[in-house]
């Protein structure tokens, strides 16, 4: 059993900053790489950023230089720091752990940005 659980998320104003963590639990066997997707209503699920156990990233061209994805040390934890935030990032946001035979998904946490 792997469990993923997102927190961090809720109103902020447009130009505001939320950091989003997703933590990780249960028998996982090795480092596999994670990310951040987001959905809004009526949408499909995008990606947002994502992280290989060495580290390396990747971002969506409509949160490069905004968003920062990281993950601790021991591997069990990502982040999302997100800044600039504008109503276009209103989304619920999940995170991803990919082990290549099968995906993890957290339940999503809600980003809503408004003034």
């Amino acid at each position: 059993q792997v469990q993923l659980v997102e927190s961090g998320g809720g109103l902020v104003q447009p130009g505001g900053s939320l950091r989003l963590s997703c933590a990780a639990s249960g028998t996982i066997f090795g480092i596999y790489p994670m990310g951040w997707y987001r959905q809004a209503p009526g949408k499909q699920r995008d990606l947002v950023a994502t992280i290989t156990s060495g580290g390396n990233t990747n971002y969506a061209d409509s949160v490069k230089g905004r968003f920062t994805i990281s993950r601790d040390s021991a591997m069990n934890t990502v982040y999302l720091q997100m800044s600039r935030l504008n109503p276009e990032d209103t989304a619920v946001y999940q995170c991803n752990l990919d082990t290549r035979g099968r995906d993890y998904w957290g339940q999503g946490t809600q980003v809503t940005v408004s003034s």
